[in-house]
């Protein structure tokens, strides 16, 4: 009696495991990876500040589930909300550090020159006559308005052009206030895409003056799949936080539609690049780490 009670329970603990384990295989659902490495980038407080259980339950949230914003980490602040933003592919919202960025090369596009200026050293001064010396009109003009303006020393005139040291550039926006082409604007340090060109002109008006200009031919416009690039004011525009929330699935369509090559990749200049120093810093010490290791080995 009793051994068919021992024999009926293991069977029925048998039928139960095959049963567990069959469901377990038929409702598996792979966990993202990038779930982990928010977690890993959470401070790991579990405070509940950002309306979540704790970390993890908010690292879930943010990466299934669009509309949950990467800036929600109270405990971890500015580089949490960052660190989170790139992972999860969104923005980081005010949190997003900017960066002054200058709408112009026309070094690039042989820009010619419609008169020598012997003017007021100042693109505002210099603009006032003939809408500049320069054949685009909405060129930098390259006076140092700007240059002058930035308290943090940030800027510097090279070839007529204005150069940003990102390094040193704050976003104060001093430099955006004071130039009259409005060839300069404040864009997410993380930008992926940006247009190097300010003018409102198209086709022919702008390949007359510049071999490199945007010719407005909206081509980026239809190409972009997240419906981020649109025309405003006779200028292609990029809805930065869209786009960086929207992420890389788009294969950066609109660079490859743009005849010009006007509309490129940006070089990291913020959190991503900031990590590939941190990486190749460490592999560095490791390397000299096991330099160090081996000295005594080949001294014996």
């Amino acid at each position: 009696m009793v051994l068919t009670s021992v024999l009926s329970l293991l069977a029925l603990g048998f039928f139960c495991a095959v049963v567990l384990s069959a469901a377990s295989r038929v409702f598996y659902v792979e966990e993202d990876p990038r779930v982990e490495a928010v977690c890993e980038a959470l401070p790991g407080a579990n405070c509940g500040g950002c309306g979540y259980a704790g970390c993890e339950a908010y690292a879930i949230a943010v990466i299934t589930d669009p509309d949950v914003p990467a800036g929600l980490c109270c405990a971890g602040g500015a580089d949490v909300a960052i660190a989170v933003a790139e992972l999860s592919g969104k923005s980081a919202g005010s949190d997003d550090p900017e960066i002054s960025f200058r709408r112009c090369v026309k070094d690039e596009g042989k820009v010619q020159k419609k008169f020598e200026y012997q003017g007021v050293q100042s693109c505002t001064a210099a603009g006032l006559l003939q809408d500049g010396s320069d054949a685009c009109k909405y060129s930098c003009l390259g006076y140092g308005d700007c240059v002058k303006a930035c308290p943090f020393d940030a800027m510097y005139l090279e070839n007529d052009l204005v150069v940003i040291d990102p390094d040193k550039c704050v976003a104060c926006g001093a430099c955006i206030n004071v130039c009259p082409n409005k060839v300069l604007e404040m864009i997410p340090r993380r930008a992926r895409v940006q247009v190097f060109c300010s003018t409102q002109d198209k086709m022919k008006a702008v390949m007359d003056v510049c071999e490199a200009g945007c010719i407005n031919c909206m081509k980026c416009v239809k190409k972009c799949p997240a419906n981020v690039i649109s025309h405003v004011n006779g200028q292609i525009r990029i809805d930065q936080a869209a786009c960086l929330a929207y992420g890389p699935d788009c294969e950066e369509a609109c660079v490859d539609a743009c005849p010009r090559d006007i509309l490129r990749l940006m070089c990291p200049v913020g959190i991503t690049a900031k990590a590939q120093e941190t990486a190749a810093a460490k592999q560095a010490a490791e390397a000299a780490k096991a330099a160090e290791a081996e000295k005594p080995q080949a001294n014996a």
